[in-house]
């Protein structure tokens, strides 16, 4: 039986929203979440937000990553990363439960 974790956060997407944070002059956190649709029948949703309710909040050096209830069990065991490559720097979900993704890594399917 497989153990199912919270998401973690590498401390390259911490130190991505302290840059962020520093440039805007504005604090936010990290929301990322799990919608319906997209091409694979899943997208993820990362965006710039303030914690609300019972938001799982995920901490480090002061800056925050966001999971709300709903999302959580899609995001088990999951990644969340910040990368730069030559199409451009971004936030990325490295996520397990993932069957397949689509090219553009923000859908995927179960």
């Amino acid at each position: 039986m497989e153990l199912t974790l919270p998401p973690r956060v590498t401390d390259r997407a911490f130190a991505r929203l302290a840059e962020i944070a520093e440039a805007t002059g504005q604090q936010k956190a990290l929301r990322v979440a799990v919608d319906g649709g997209g091409c694979s029948g899943f997208q993820y949703d990362i965006r710039l937000d303030d914690p609300v309710g019972d938001d799982l909040v995920l901490e480090k050096d002061g800056q925050k990553v966001l999971v709300d209830q709903v999302s959580l069990p899609f995001l088990q065991n999951a990644v969340i990363d910040f990368t730069e490559e030559l199409i451009g720097a971004r936030f990325v979900i490295q996520n397990p439960n993932a069957s397949s993704s689509c090219g553009c890594g923000t859908s995927f399917s179960m």
